[in-house]
């Protein structure tokens, strides 16, 4: 029962298969290929227009090469406080941008707060020497708290940046399971409501390591060819990550792999909402469960094999726990089984 992360799942079979088939011959080097082109295409093909694609090892990598691509002296970005390249990325943004700083912002459900984030922005006014400059602003897409921004959301994120001269940079680590949550089109959740670089996310959805910065307006990347080297992520034999995907997108099996793993999380909600020794913890709408459990139903459920992480509160939420209580986060995964999901519940009680 691996609810720790999708991180933790192997990759798909067709992706697997995809890089044995690119692992005999010879290719042309450095992102050169006759492979690496047809990928390019695709990516136009699925944003709606042309795009510049930039393939990364990391999501990491992929956010702080992203910020480095519009960085500026004293330059400040502007985030939720719980998002991942404020909490969990151990300064990369800040290294690989040369300094620049992260400023938390909050919002309810993990989502940046657009009335917050502007008056964030106007604490830094034009020629404030003292302060810094805002650079950028950057949401996360499905959040780390497991929602999803609504397009009308993302939009209303896109006015502010645009108001205030900032380009809008999307972390899609979960950006397919963001999509099918939406029903929508990547160009929809995206160019559309004012995204301009997006950190596209694969790793977690079934690849083995492919991610990739997209530049929704190709002239915004002239120096991110001269970043990623300096950066150390530009693959000599970048076709493995195109080859990943190639089957990725190959018959929609992308958006396939989220529906599932989207579908299990699902299950997984219904099954704790109606256990004896949990409870949701909030709502969520992708393929991450916060939930409420009595320490002795934790520890009950690891001792029958689940895995999963123990989850610091929100600050929004101060009394959600009791005493005996602990939060946890489980994640589901292209590779997750409604037999471990019923398994998880049946050890609840």
């Amino acid at each position: 029962m691996f609810f720790a992360s999708d991180n933790w799942a192997g990759a798909h079979p067709l992706i697997a298969e995809s890089l044995v088939r690119e692992a005999s011959g010879a290719a042309a080097a450095y992102g050169t290929s006759d492979l690496d082109r047809r990928i390019e295409e695709r990516f136009n093909q699925i944003f709606q227009r042309e795009v510049a694609v930039f393939f990364v090892g990391t999501g990491t990598a992929a956010n702080s090469l992203a910020l480095a691509s519009v960085a500026r002296p004293g330059g400040v970005t502007f985030c939720h406080s719980e998002a991942h390249v404020t909490a969990d990325e151990c300064g990369a943004p800040e290294f690989l941008t040369g300094g620049c700083r992260l400023v938390p912002v909050e919002g309810p459900g993990g989502k940046l707060d657009p009335a917050a984030l502007a008056a964030a922005i106007n604490r830094y006014p034009p020629g404030a020497v003292h302060q810094g400059r805002p650079m950028a602003v950057t949401l996360t897409q499905a959040t780390e708290s497991g929602t999803v921004y609504s397009l009308a959301e993302i939009e209303a994120i896109g006015e502010v940046a645009r108001a205030n001269g900032l380009p809008l940079h999307m972390d899609g680590a979960r950006f397919a399971n963001a999509l099918v949550a939406l029903d929508a089109t990547p160009a929809d959740m995206t160019w559309k409501r004012g995204v301009d670089i997006l950190s596209f996310g694969g790793t977690k959805n079934g690849c083995w390591c492919a991610e990739a910065v997209v530049f929704m307006k190709p002239d915004m990347a002239v120096d991110m060819p001269f970043i990623r080297k300096r950066s150390a992520q530009l693959f000599s034999k970048t076709r493995f990550i195109s080859a990943q995907l190639e089957a990725y997108f190959e018959g929609g099996l992308w958006l396939d792999l989220a529906r599932h793993s989207n579908a299990m999380a699902t299950r997984l909600r219904t099954g704790i909402a109606a256990s004896n020794r949990g409870r949701l913890a909030w709502s969520t709408e992708t393929n991450e469960v916060f939930a409420v459990l009595s320490k002795d139903a934790a520890a009950l459920a690891e001792g029958r094999g689940a895995r999963f992480y123990d989850w610091p509160v929100p600050q929004e939420l101060p009394n959600l726990l009791g005493e005996n209580d602990k939060l946890i986060r489980l994640v589901t995964s292209f590779a997750t089984t409604e037999d471990e999901v019923d398994r998880f519940v049946e050890a609840l009680g």
